[in-house]
């Protein structure tokens, strides 16, 4: 299945060749990873593509890739840089996939900076790849603070080193990829169409193992309002609920999340609203009660992993106020919008 050795794309003699694909909103971070792809040690890729996914104007701004580009050195020659349209990281991947010719496609994100021998690694992860393998995983490691116990922020991303088929660092086999018709476009942020993606490449035949290589994925900086907008990635799970039943969370071994208790707490807190106006205090109170108990349980379980400085307490119990009914509403929505998904390759068609 993979290309032999001295077609275009191969990369070195004996080597499989493969293509880096990088969606990208020229973030700062995007100088970083490629500065860290140039400097691993080992065969470089056979190219390099850059999708830049800032949506209108803002993609019009060419001075904003020249920092990044200058860091690529000689890698400059390899590299492509292509338009996204600002239609989301999946969209985005697809397009760089679609351009690469190479027989393996490593994605990775611009806000990650691969290790010193990466490079070396990830030629070694490609040769000794079984004929059935569609999928290699990197190992992903995120620094957390030592001198004191991770904000939730903190928490979250740390996640991240223990999620299967991330793609923050995941090489994929071009074949495997056209097989499945690449990622489902419908998943809009960057959370779950990884997992959906790697399901569909499972169900095909192909297997997906961890690699050797090995890749840093920092903190990036977020104001208190992150966990909150996080919420959005519920219509993501109502998705993916449709596409692959309710089984998809133990196939993926992700993390079911609190859903069931945040409609619960919502429930309670609307059905106290409306028997208030009903006249019918002495139910309204306990309802009230019950919103109040799941609302205190949901604070503390987020407040005492923490540092519970005065500015994470605070964001804590602001949050876990309006995080329930965020992340029911969209939970809803997403069940709605969603409710005759097709699979993806239906909806994309040859």
């Amino acid at each position: 299945m993979t290309a032999p050795a001295g077609t275009p794309g191969s990369g070195h003699a004996g080597e499989p060749g493969y293509a880096v694909v990088i969606p990208t909103l020229v973030r700062d971070t995007l100088a970083d990873c490629l500065a860290s792809l140039v400097a691993s040690h080992g065969p470089e890729p056979a190219e390099i593509v850059l999708v830049d996914d800032r949506p209108g104007p803002a993609a019009d701004d060419e001075a904003a890739l020249e920092h990044p580009l200058s860091v690529l050195g000689d890698l400059r020659a390899r590299t492509t840089v292509l338009r996204g349209g600002g239609r989301g990281p999946a969209a985005a991947r697809n397009t760089g996939a679609r351009a690469a010719a190479a027989p393996w496609i490593a994605f990775l994100d611009d806000d990650v900076q691969v290790g010193p021998h990466w490079r070396d690694q990830i030629t070694e992860d490609l040769a000794t790849a079984a004929p059935d393998t569609g999928g290699i995983q990197g190992v992903i490691a995120v620094p957390l603070p030592g001198e004191r116990r991770p904000t939730d922020w903190e928490r979250a991303t740390a996640g991240l080193a223990q999620a299967l088929w991330i793609t923050a660092d995941m090489v994929y086999r071009a074949e495997a990829l056209k097989q499945v018709g690449g990622f489902d476009e419908r998943f809009p942020r960057a959370f779950r169409e990884d997992a959906d993606l790697a399901l569909r490449v499972l169900d095909a035949g192909w297997q997906i193992r961890r690699g050797r290589r090995t890749t840093r994925h920092p903190v990036r900086p977020a104001d208190r309002w992150v966990s909150l907008r996080q919420q959005r990635g519920n219509a993501d799970d109502a998705l993916m609920l449709r596409l692959h039943g309710a089984g998809w969370w133990k196939q993926a071994a992700a993390p079911r999340g609190r859903i069931r208790r945040h409609l619960a707490i919502t429930a309670a807190g609307a059905a106290a609203c409306l028997l208030a106006v009903a006249g019918r205090p002495k139910a309204a109170s306990l309802t009230a009660l019950g919103w109040a108990l799941g609302t205190a349980e949901f604070a503390w379980a987020r407040i005492a992993p923490g540092p519970r400085t005065r500015d994470e307490v605070v964001t804590m119990l602001v949050t876990s106020v309006l995080i329930p009914p965020a992340a029911a509403r969209h939970w809803l929505e997403g069940l709605w919008r969603h409710r005759d998904a097709r699979p993806w390759q239906e909806v994309a068609g040859p």
